[in-house]
């Protein structure tokens, strides 16, 4: 990895440890603070509301910036919050904290995709962007398992003390290691949000947050769903964890090569059909260890092969405003991220078992296929061709769907 690139993989790994350990620690924080499993729940839906509101608002106050200052600033933010989590005296002080830690998230994946954009070779910035992402599925793979770990047998505080730390390392790397990059602000904040003005953008925005829901319904209760219905120990989450995190590394080559090799519409339209799959099977096969462990694996490559489709979509859609868009698609993952928790919690304050969060994910992933066949039809991308025969001439007119390009050589 080009050593330039490090902080801001690093950075994401910070942030991915921060947005998911706190599902394995769900049964630790609701017993520590003396509330439910349920309403400890809520600090999932914080922080992802903490993404909604900031990726937007700190992209457009900090663009005319120079991207250096901003991304220590971000993490600066996101170290402190951290820090604060880790010492919250309740849930009403730890709900607050894991909002504002939230803040920074977006905003950090929007500028810092333009940043890897910018320090890549001529045709290696998809590579180099996706070097920044990376340090989301090396969270999932070994830090958010190894930081369950340590606060499931020491303290949950000390989960949230690592990511701040994780946080410290990363403003000294950015600090010693990343170019001091002038700033590119070219647009005004109404041309930035003009992409939000129209459909094709919020129904990708809807396909995420309703779709992707799903997933985050059945992830936010992997812990009592594994320990009370599947019956694991305890002791075993950090590597149940860590078989999630591994889908998660097949799942990210898998979204990428789909998005390669057809419209990446069709692409999230078949994992999305995937996850209602995955899911309904969870709801009723979780009381079996090995299938139970095989789906956590393949729900788990589902979670992030779907990203990367997703992302083509938005960002071929916001042209001239990709760091906004960027920003912004994080904030509608974290809408899933929030709905899917608060929706995925709402049997369970009924009395239904630990397996249902999975049913209400499958109906989440059912309605965001159905939107990804509504994008489908009224957007397509093959280009209609006619020609029309004139004395001595042939005129050829090309009918182009909005924000479809065509190149002629």
């Amino acid at each position: 990895m080009n050593r330039k690139l490090f902080p801001l993989a690093l950075g994401g790994l910070g942030i991915g440890t921060t947005e998911f350990v706190i599902m394995g620690l769900l049964p630790d924080v609701a017993a520590s603070l003396n509330i439910s499993i349920p309403a400890a729940g809520y600090l999932i839906s914080a922080y992802a509301l903490g993404v909604v509101v900031g990726a937007p608002v700190l992209v457009a106050l900090s663009a005319k910036y120079p991207p250096k200052r901003i991304l220590i600033g971000l993490m600066a933010l996101f170290t402190l919050f951290n820090g604060l989590s880790a010492l919250a005296p309740g849930f009403y002080t730890l709900f607050l904290a894991r909002f504002f830690s939230g803040l920074p998230h977006g905003a950090f994946f929007g500028v810092g995709s333009i940043v890897a954009s910018r320090l890549a070779k001529e045709g290696k910035q998809a590579q180099a962007i996706s070097m920044m992402f990376a340090g989301l599925t090396v969270a999932n793979l070994a830090m958010v398992p190894l930081v369950t770990f340590v606060g499931h047998h020491l303290n949950w505080r000390y989960a949230f003390g690592v990511v701040s730390s994780i946080g410290l390392l990363t403003i000294l790397f950015l600090h010693f290691w990343l170019p001091a990059l002038p700033s590119q602000k070219v647009t005004s904040l109404k041309e930035d949000m003009q992409f939000l003005m129209t459909k094709r953008s919020w129904l990708i925005i809807a396909i995420t947050g309703i779709g992707f829901g799903g997933l985050f319904a059945w992830f936010s209760y992997i812990a009592p769903l594994m320990t009370q219905v599947t019956g694991f120990s305890e002791n075993t989450m950090s590597s149940i964890m860590i078989l999630a995190g591994a889908g998660m590394v097949v799942g990210n080559l898998i979204g990428g090569y789909m998005a390669d090799h057809m419209p990446p519409a069709k692409a999230s339209a078949i994992l999305l059909g995937l996850m209602v799959a995955g899911l309904v099977c969870v709801f009723f096969f979780s009381g079996n260890q090995p299938v139970a462990l095989a789906l956590t694996f393949i729900c788990g490559a589902l979670s992030m092969s779907l990203g990367t489709p997703v992302n083509i979509m938005m960002i071929r859609s916001a042209k001239k405003s990709e760091m906004m868009a960027a920003a912004i698609m994080q904030a509608a993952f974290n809408i899933a991220n929030s709905l899917g928790a608060f929706l995925g919690g709402v049997p369970l304050k009924n009395g239904y078992g630990y397996n249902y969060p999975s049913l209400v994910g499958a109906l989440l992933a059912l309605s965001g296929l159905g939107l990804c066949i509504v994008f489908i039809v009224r957007y397509k991308t093959v280009p209609k061709i006619e020609t029309k025969q004139k004395t001595g001439s042939s005129k050829i007119i090309l009918t182009v769907p909005e924000n479809c390009e065509v190149t002629c050589s």
